[in-house]
This record gives C-alpha cells, structure tokens and sequence, in this order.
C-alpha cells in the first residue's frame, strides 16, 4: 500500500497523538488515588499502545486486520475500602477531566482523518480506533458519574 504525501502526514498527527495517551496514561495511572481509577487508565493505556502499534503498521504500508468486540464500556465505582479524602478526590476529578478531554480530541481526529483517507480498508482501521476511543470517553465518565464527579 502506497499513502499519498496528506494521509502519511495525517498519520504522523495521529502517531503523535497516540503517543501522548500512552504517555498520559501510564503516568495518570500511577497518580491516580483510587485503586479501580488507577486500573481503568492501566487498560486503557493499554488500548491506546494498540492503536499506536497499529498506526506505526499502517505507516510502514501493512494494514492490520481489526478484532471485534474492542473494549467494554466497564463501570468503574470508587473503591470503598480507599476512603479517598476530599483533596486526593479532586485529584483524580482533574486527572479524568483531562483524559476525557483528550478522547474527545483524539476521538475528533479520527473522524476528520477517515474521510481523507482512499483505501477502504484503511478507513475502516481508523473508524475501529475512533469507536474504541469513544468506548474510552464513555469509561472515563462513567466513572466520574458514579464518583459524584461530573456535573
């Protein structure tokens, strides 16, 4: 697969992004106070080296076949036994407001890249990564709903 000059620098903005969430969340997951917020960012961390790793395939002219299923929008309620006081909640708050934030752009991104891209099958990797990013947005504020944290 050859990519035009647009698609490989669209591809480079996705890479880039991709890298930060990788970034963000292993970092996000240690600060975390919460035992199952720390969890939630550790897997979605995860998710975000795949999408990086298939990106960096997509790059070097493979395009990765896509599983299904993906990641389930899993609720994520604070840990009971933590106790976590009033500052160490506003904590995590910030630290959930930036990462839903971030889905929302990174999410934005991929919808804008699909269409510019002529490969089909290229289309429907990043349509893939764009659902998974939303199941992220969707986690995020599930757990900041069920923790009294979104308004």
């Amino acid at each position: 697969m050859t990519l035009t000059q647009k698609e490989t620098t669209l591809l480079q903005d996705l890479k880039s992004q991709e890298q930060l969430c990788v970034e963000k969340y292993a970092k996000y997951s240690s600060d975390a106070c919460d035992g199952n917020l720390k969890n939630l960012f550790s897997q979605i961390g995860q998710s975000e080296k795949q999408h990086l790793d298939t990106i960096n395939q997509i790059l070097g002219g493979t395009v990765p076949q896509m599983g299904v299923g993906g990641n389930q929008a899993n609720s994520m309620q604070a840990d009971l036994n933590s106790q976590l006081n009033e500052e160490d909640k506003q904590k995590d708050k910030y630290l959930c407001s930036d990462v839903l934030s971030t889905e929302k752009h990174v999410s934005s991104t991929y919808n804008t890249c699909i269409f510019e891209f002529k490969d089909t099958n290229v289309r429907n990797v990043l349509n893939h990564i764009q659902k998974e990013e939303q199941q992220h947005g969707e986690q995020i504020y599930n757990y900041m709903s069920q923790n009294g944290m979104y308004n």
